[in-house]
């Protein structure tokens, strides 16, 4: 049997009787990062990284929950556990599993680039490696991220001697504390929607970011007006958007590459901004690890499975409940 296997549930270490991101309610659960699609509620025990654990309470409530420190190893009957570095948000693991000498890793979502707000990526020599793959396909090459950083400030600055409002688009957990964390507070104020200041208060214990003030109803167009405003997806065309005025919209997401996705957001500008890893990123991470098994579990799962195999690697794919970057597109996760 092998050290983790899928089921109904989630990933499951029946040695240790733990599930890994589960997808219903268990018993004991160790939760990789943030998301909804990983951390669910409904367990009776969490374990987690430490600085997950407000950003887990904040999203799911009353919880039971414990931190460990990265890289701090802790035994469940037997099992060795440990949390790494994942790069993809504030508080993102893998989360390493080692028992009689094999070592598993389940990355979460994860990505090998630095956004200035999240703890680097760290490979971790493993034989199996439970990747994403969310955008494992040659075409996607994130550019250096410090470039979109300065369009987003340039795409500012010129709405704002049109008095006209930019309204920036991201998730409320992660893209937009990375987007927040490079704007340029000189150009202006910066205002938030409500959930997406919510998250951004849990985070400055963390992380220091750029000032920032919350629309509430006595909020008026005039004081917006030529400033910033973030807010998540689901705004877009809402009641609350329109009460800003005369608006400019941007979005940041990596599937902004295709114009396709452009197009269907309907928004003035795009900004090709991922939380995960492009595909040189998946094959820098993977080959890392030393491993020789992959289980690619979502986003371009059986291409990039197939791809691997003729590399050399055992590549197989794994149905789970968790969701690609495209996610981003249609909700305020």
């Amino acid at each position: 049997m092998p050290l983790l296997e899928f089921t109904s549930k989630g990933i499951y270490c029946k040695q240790a009787d733990v599930y890994l991101d589960p997808w219903r309610g268990v018993d004991k659960a160790l939760i990789s990062h943030g998301h909804s699609d990983h951390a669910r509620w409904g367990s009776k025990r969490y374990i987690t990284q430490q600085t997950n654990v407000p950003i887990i309470q904040h999203r799911l409530g009353n919880i039971t929950v414990s931190g460990k420190k990265y890289n701090e190893t802790f035994s469940i009957n037997g099992v060795q556990f440990s949390f790494h570095p994942a790069g993809h948000v504030p508080g993102s693991s893998q989360i390493r599993a080692e028992y009689r000498g094999e070592v598993w890793v389940f990355t979460g979502d994860y990505k090998t680039q630095v956004d200035g707000i999240s703890t680097p990526f760290e490979p971790v020599l493993c034989h199996t490696f439970i990747t994403e793959s969310t955008f494992g396909l040659p075409v996607f090459r994130w550019e250096d991220p410090k470039k979109t950083h300065e369009g987003i400030n340039q795409w500012w600055a010129a709405n704002q001697t049109e008095k006209t409002t930019s309204l920036l688009m991201g998730y409320s957990l992660g893209k937009v504390q990375r987007l927040l964390k490079h704007l340029d507070p000189s150009i202006g104020k910066i205002y938030t929607h409500g959930a997406t200041e919510h998250m951004t208060e849990v985070l400055r214990q963390f992380i220091d970011f750029p000032q920032t003030e919350l629309i509430t109803r006595d909020t008026t167009k005039k004081e917006i007006e030529g400033n910033l405003v973030l807010a998540p997806p689901a705004v877009m065309g809402s009641a609350w958007m329109k009460k800003l005025g005369r608006v400019s919209t941007g979005y940041a997401s990596g599937w902004m590459a295709f114009r396709g996705a452009r197009r269907r957001r309907a928004v003035d500008r795009a900004f090709v901004l991922s939380d995960h890893a492009d595909w040189g990123g998946l094959l820098s991470a993977i080959k890392a690890t030393g491993c020789e098994n992959v289980i690619t579990t979502h986003g371009y799962t059986e291409l990039f499975a197939q791809y691997l195999n003729e590399q050399g690697w055992n590549a197989r794919t794994q149905k789970t409940q968790y969701a690609s970057e495209t996610e981003e597109i249609v909700t305020a996760e």
